[in-house]
C-alpha cells in the first residue's frame, strides 16, 4: 500500500538530503516514489513564498490562511494531488505539510484556531508517518549561513528557530499522529538508516 510520508523541522535540519536519499532507496526497492513540497507550484504557492523570502509582508493570520488553502489544492488536485497520486500507488514524500504551519504560525497568533481548521479540515489527509529531524538551532543557522542560496528567509534567526523548535515539541503533544523525532546532528547514513526504519515500520 502506498504511503503519505512527510518531512518536518526547522529551517537547515538537512530535510532535503534525506528526502533525496528515502526517495532513492524506495526506488531501488521498486517503489514508485512522488516527492512534493508545501509552499506548492499553484498560485497560493507563489503568494506565500514571496511572504516567506520578504518580498511581501503578511500578518501570521493571512499565511496560515494561505497555507491551508495551498494545503487543500495540494491533497486535491485532480493531477498531482496527494490523494490522486497514493489511489495510482505512489509512495509522497513531501517536504513540510501542517506541522509547519502549527509551529510557525501557530507561535505567531492563536494556535488553537491554527490547529483546528488544519486537523479538521476533511479535505486535509493526516500523514502515515511524519518524519521530524531534530537539531540545535545553532547549529542550523550554521548551515543556513554556510549554504549557496544568497538569501535568507523571514523566520531564519536563530531566536525565532528555537521559538518555532519548542513549538514543534508543544505542537506533536497536541496531536495524535504517527511522528518519529530523529537526531539530526549525525551523520547523513545514520539518519538516513533511522528514516528509512520509520517508513517500513510506518
Amino acid at each position: 500500500m502506498a504511503k503519505f510520508i512527510v518531512f518536518e523541522g526547522i529551517d537547515g535540519s538537512g530535510k532535503s538530503t534525506q528526502i533525496r536519499a528515502l526517495a532513492e532507496r524506495l526506488r531501488a526497492e521498486g517503489r514508485r516514489v512522488y516527492v512534493t513540497a508545501e509552499p506548492t507550484e499553484s498560485v497560493s504557492g507563489g503568494m506565500l513564498r514571496d511572504a516567506l523570502s520578504g518580498v511581501t509582508k503578511r500578518s501570521a493570520c493571512e499565511l496560515a490562511s494561505l497555507f491551508l488553502l495551498d494545503r487543500i489544492n495540494h491533497n486535491v488536485n485532480p493531477v498531482t494531488g496527494i490523494k490522486k497520486l497514493l489511489d495510482a500507488d505512489f509512495d509522497v514524500i513531501c517536504d513540510r505539510y501542517y506541522y509547519s504551519t502549527l509551529a510557525y504560525q501557530g507561535s505567531e497568533t492563536d494556535f488553537e484556531w491554527v490547529r483546528k481548521m488544519n486537523v479538521d479540515c476533511p479535505e486535509i489527509r493526516r500523514p502515515d508517518v511524519c518524519i521530524f529531524l531534530d537539531i540545535d538551532p545553532a547549529v542550523s543557522m550554521s548551515r543556513i549561513n554556510r549554504s549557496d542560496r544568497g538569501f535568507t528567509e523571514i523566520y531564519e534567526k536563530a531566536e525565532k528557530l528555537r521559538e518555532v523548535r519548542e513549538k514543534y515539541f508543544y505542537t506533536f503533544e497536541r496531536l495524535s499522529d504517527n511522528i518519529k523525532v530523529i537526531d539530526a546532528a549525525r551523520d547523513v547514513k545514520t539518519i538516513a538508516e533511522d528514516v528509512f526504519r520509520a517508513v517500513k515500520e510506518a
